[in-house]
């Protein structure tokens, strides 16, 4: 009976975890019951008839092809099937041309054709894109080959037998691809997606937690709260770092699926691989820095506080511009508030910078020296990844064409508007483009107009400086006055 309750628990956690995997069982089953008509029920007599035992075919395809996903069953199901019929027609080839060859010769000319397909087909299983994509595929040729041959060579009707076994895949086949298209599909690449976006905020949350974990004063390794928390942190990670081959496996079953909700024909799909590259490096670095939070060898608070301002700035930051990219990725828009992060933690990677070269450290011992400044060269490392990933993902957007966000307005106190617009900038400047004000009072229309049609926009160089003494959070700041300074010279034009 333990074992019993042991099983049902086991159940209801598989279940809970992923309640597709219920109705993806009940699926295969209804798969199963309408291939099986063919042979059992009566009213589909004729099929039986003509199928015969080979109708058994169809019930072993559906329980071998379907999958959980809509993408490995179609890319099983069109292996099999593809596979089936070449193997198919080239068996029945090698049949005629050993027939031909007479009685004496025919079985060895068979077996040497069986050995030859065989030998090859299984060398080329061992090239990686063969593998990867079409490794179902070689080994039912092999199969199908070797079956109709020597099944030619004991039974003459091997037109037939081909020809209902081929039937009857096609049949089971086609049974799995639609029942998984049209009853409750699970979509490869939607999965693939929503692990990505996940891995982001996985990311996110330790980034921006991070501030607080290290420059807290240390608990007691026995507080049974921190331990627990820690060991949720870890198994987070853990499912970050291992994503590897679960991402690989999305992808190549995302790349069978024909179009599906906000997925287009040719998805780039190849380029969330990239992105997930660069998150486990970001992940690796992460899971280096969480060490040094929980290692026995702690800095000194007082140390730690010298630096504080800047590190809690980088991580902070750069875990912002992880959430605003997960968002953007799960909203399938492209965003560029991603990028203002970026820009405010390489200016406190800056600022970090400044204050080590003040020599603020001098009074360190060499081994807290070397921990702080290992620490440190961790989370610098995870700010520059951060802003190759938040480019990566630029690139994405484009490839797959993700929706454009809506521009920023700017209102001032004249009630005009205008728009903020990104411009390629120069060395230490950072360009923002305003269009023209358009008057919304109905006196001025006339004259706006005509005056937009002048001078469409203005481009205003801004140089970032950083002021920790007016801006605690580091950020970039323009002020309202520089659209004042332009409406002024739109009136002197």
């Amino acid at each position: 009976m333990e074992r019993v309750r042991d099983t049902v628990k086991e159940g209801m956690r598989v279940g809970n975890e992923d309640p597709r995997r219920i109705i993806h069982a009940f699926k295969v089953g209804l798969a199963l019951v309408l291939v099986s008509s063919f042979y059992y029920y009566q009213p589909f007599g004729p099929f039986t008839d003509y199928f015969g035992i080979n109708a058994m075919w169809a019930v072993m395809t559906v329980v071998v092809v379907f999958e959980f996903s809509v993408g490995a069953t179609l890319g099983k199901g069109l292996n099999r099937g593809v596979a089936t019929i070449v193997a198919g027609g080239l068996g029945i080839g090698a049949h005629q041309l050993a027939r031909f060859s007479g009685a004496t010769v025919e079985p060895i000319l068979l077996v040497m054709l069986v050995f030859v397909q065989a030998a090859l087909s299984t060398f080329v299983r061992f090239f990686p894109w063969v593998k990867k994509k079409f490794d179902y595929a070689i080994l039912i040729f092999i199969l199908t080959f070797a079956l109709i041959s020597l099944s030619g060579f004991r039974d003459e009707e091997i037109l037939d037998l081909a020809e209902s076994r081929i039937s009857t895949v096609v049949i089971g086949g086609l049974s799995c691809v639609f029942i998984s298209i049209f009853v409750c599909p699970v979509w490869a690449g939607q999965d693939l997606h929503s692990l990505l976006a996940s891995n982001f905020d996985t990311l996110a949350h330790f980034l921006q937690d991070f501030g607080d974990e290290y420059f807290e004063a240390r608990v007691e390794a026995g507080d049974y709260k921190v331990v627990e928390k820690r060991g949720r942190n870890l198994d987070r990670f853990k499912s970050v770092l291992d994503s590897k081959s679960e991402e690989e496996a999305l992808a190549n079953y995302a790349e069978w699926e024909p179009p599906h909700g906000k997925f287009r024909f040719r998805h780039p799909w190849k380029q969330y691989l990239a992105v997930g590259a660069l998150l486990r490096q970001c992940a690796y670095r992460i899971d280096a820095l969480d060490s040094y939070i929980n290692s026995d060898f702690q800095i000194p608070m007082d140390i730690k506080k010298k630096l504080e301002e800047p590190l809690r700035r980088m991580s902070s930051e750069s875990g912002k511009s992880m959430k605003e990219v997960s968002i953007s990725l799960k909203k399938m828009i492209k965003s560029s508030s991603s990028d203002v992060h970026v820009l405010n933690s390489q200016s406190a990677c800056k600022a970090l910078s400044t204050l080590l070269k003040s020599g603020i450290l001098n009074d360190v011992e060499p081994l807290q020296m070397i921990s702080l400044l290992t620490a440190v060269s961790l989370l610098i490392d995870i700010v520059n990844l951060t802003e190759k990933i938040s480019e990566s993902l630029h690139e994405l957007a484009s490839a797959a064409r993700f929706k454009n966000m809506m521009r920023p307005t700017v209102y001032s106190d004249s009630k005009s508007i205008g728009r903020a617009m990104p411009k390629e900038s120069h060395a230490g400047d950072h360009v923002v483009t305003v269009l023209h004000d358009v008057d919304t009072s109905s006196n001025n229309a006339d004259n706006s107009l005509g005056e937009s049609s002048q001078n469409p926009c203005h481009h205003i160089a801004i140089n970032i400086v950083d002021d920790y003494s007016n801006h605690e959070d580091g950020e970039i700041h323009i002020h309202t006055s520089l659209l004042e300074d332009v409406k002024r010279n739109d009136r002197l034009h």
